[in-house]
């Protein structure tokens, strides 16, 4: 698809690239939050919550373009070029994404287009999915004992076109957090088994964490396709894979029936009242 752009006139606004955390709102930054306030037009994705969307000014422009497997969403090109568009038009255009727009966020693609088209823009990271539902489930990612690294990859791709280089993801000294895999979870079961890596190492699968409707699925690796079939599970999900969801127990600390569901209880229950 080609760019398009308004000849011989320039941009008139800045695109902001946001990071929106991974769910919780209290875990949005104060930047991300600054930032929203003053909005004059907000390009979110799916997993973005209702509960920051409602950050935004109430005249702001609110345009929904996040992708869903299995569901129709906005192909990434005409992404891109709302996102010049609205830089010609608007002052403050927000991207905002969920979790980190560089972590799985295609990002890099949005800004190399801003780029070309000689967009302003900055990039206001957030917490990313990984580090968000790993510290809300208990489970360290690195650990002395039990993980020297972390590697974080995306099942999302289809797996026998695009083959996963399984054998540098099955050391067992590492952590492996798959985003956007519930629904190869049989094949990336298979490839990690077949390169080495052993049934019994503990997995875990968390849906829409941080939020009130948190759920772990824990077990094994030989059980991964079993877990990622139950139908309890919610999207969004990811897993862990490793080690240290040994430990989800014991470090267990987040209760989702005492967490706020809305902005207002979130912002009281910070300010302790």
């Amino acid at each position: 698809m080609e760019l398009f752009t308004l000849p011989g006139q320039q941009a008139q606004g800045k695109v902001w690239l946001v990071g929106a955390g991974p769910g919780d709102i209290e875990l949005l930054t104060l930047k991300a939050y600054r930032i929203l306030k003053k909005a004059d037009v907000v390009l979110f994705d799916a997993l973005v919550s209702e509960e920051i969307l409602a950050l935004a000014p109430k005249e702001a422009e609110l345009i929904a373009v996040g992708k869903r497997a299995g569901k129709h969403s906005a192909a990434q090109e005409e992404i891109n070029q709302l996102l010049v568009t609205k830089a010609y038009t608007r002052k403050n255009v927000v991207r905002l994404k969920g979790g980190d727009p560089f972590i799985f966020g295609r990002g890099g693609e949005e800004l190399e287009t801003l780029v070309e088209a000689g967009v302003e823009f900055e990039v206001v990271p957030g917490i990313t999915a990984a580090s968000g539902t790993s510290a809300y489930a208990g489970i360290p990612l690195t650990h002395r004992d039990h993980a020297q690294g972390v590697s974080f990859i995306t099942g999302h791709c289809k797996l026998e076109s695009r083959p996963m280089d399984w054998q540098s993801y099955a050391n067992s000294a590492n952590t492996l957090v798959v985003y956007m895999g519930i629904l190869n979870a049989a094949s990336i079961q298979h490839g990690l088994i077949s390169a080495g890596r052993s049934p019994k190492t503990p997995v875990a699968i968390v849906s829409k964490a941080t939020t009130a409707a948190q759920q772990r699925f824990i077990g094994t690796l030989g059980e991964l396709a079993e877990l990622a079939a139950d139908p309890a599970l919610e999207m969004p999900a990811l897993m862990i894979i490793g080690e240290v969801v040994g430990l989800a127990d014991s470090l267990h600390w987040f209760n989702p029936e005492t967490s706020p569901k809305t902005l207002d209880a979130a912002l009281k229950q910070s300010l302790g009242q």
